[in-house]
């Protein structure tokens, strides 16, 4: 799982912010309970000096035994002193460990990661991080969700040259995007291709997926053609290095990312370059095993005759294709 940088950046801030404010609050009780009984501080500075006294046992020169009189001793004392200081915190009215610097998360310590991998911790705050991205560039709104997609809006008459409506069609992609968001990644089908003209629903069903997907956890990337395409070309052409890092971040996302979804395919002008790109992202991500959903006006045939054999050979056999078709929803009478 690849979050984008500017995501696992913020992400990793706000988990710094929470340890910090953590620590702050654990200062403040600790500074107000010292001075409420000031034997608190005294039995803090003792366990300390316990600690420090079997440290230098377990350091020094000469062996000694784990079961040894020294230890035991020293154990011993520790013992007494956290009894009393337990025993403090509760006519205090708190708790053994309300001074203890204890991490929220036990499993990382409050780090993001443990010895397998990001911690689930982390990839909450990244998943929350992202779907704040996502709503930015889809424009997300509480609307934009599956249990709330509206097919009464779709003309239930015959559609010219399509054996079924415009809504029974729709109610059929509905089904398969929905599936495929809630199954992630493990629905039958692993890339698609939505088409058809504008105004259909395509943004619309691609941002119920992001935020499912997103939701259970899983790297997002949406972007437009326009945009991919340019962050290639900076990243050849740039003598800026600060640019060409940064569309080295671009480019990468779009290869490393659980699903990428490229929209508005077929506005870009079309060059060497532009179709270069598009078959390494594209070639890439099916050679890795990543999903891919790719949203654009343009048919499977005007695809073919628009890009390469080899990118045609790709998107043709590798993606599923849901066609929509039906009136444009953005000139209907409001």
């Amino acid at each position: 799982m690849s979050y984008e940088p500017n995501v696992m950046r913020t992400a990793l801030a706000r988990l710094e912010r929470r340890r910090e404010s953590r620590e702050r609050r654990r200062f403040q009780l600790e500074r107000e309970l010292y001075a409420r009984e000031p034997r608190l501080r005294q039995l803090d500075a003792a366990l300390r000096a316990a600690m420090a006294d079997l440290a230098r046992l377990a350091t020094g020169g000469t062996p000694v035994r784990p079961d040894g009189p020294e230890i035991a001793a020293i154990r011993a004392r520790s013992e007494a002193l956290q009894t009393e200081r337990a025993q403090l915190l509760a006519d205090l009215g708190y708790g053994p460990g309300a001074l203890d610097d204890t991490p929220a998360c036990p499993r990382c310590r409050d780090t993001g990661w443990a010895q397998d991998g990001m911690c689930s911790c982390l990839k909450e705050l990244c998943a929350q991080e992202q779907l704040r991205a996502l709503t930015a560039l889809l424009n997300l709104t509480d609307e934009q969700d599956f249990d709330r997609l509206r097919l009464d809006v779709y003309s239930d008459r015959p559609w010219q040259g399509e054996g079924r409506s415009p809504r029974e069609n729709m109610r059929r992609i509905a089904a398969v995007c929905e599936g495929y968001a809630r199954q992630f990644p493990d629905y039958q089908l692993q890339n698609l291709l939505f088409s058809g003209g504008t105004g259909l629903g395509k943004t619309f069903l691609s941002g119920c997926i992001a935020r499912e997907v997103s939701r259970r956890g899983y790297s997002v990337v949406y972007d437009t053609a326009i945009h991919l395409f340019s962050a290639f070309e900076t990243r050849r052409f740039t003598r800026d290095a600060g640019e060409e890092r940064q569309a080295r971040d671009d480019t990468r996302r779009y290869l490393a990312c659980d699903l990428l979804i490229l929209d508005d395919l077929g506005s870009e002008l079309t060059s060497p370059l532009a179709q270069s790109s598009l078959y390494e992202v594209v070639n890439g991500r099916l050679q890795s095993g990543r999903h891919t959903i790719i949203s654009t006006n343009l048919s499977l045939a005007q695809i073919a005759q628009r890009y390469t054999p080899q990118l045609f050979s790709r998107v043709g056999g590798m993606f599923r294709e849901l066609t929509f078709y039906g009136d444009d929803l953005r000139l209907r009478d409001p």
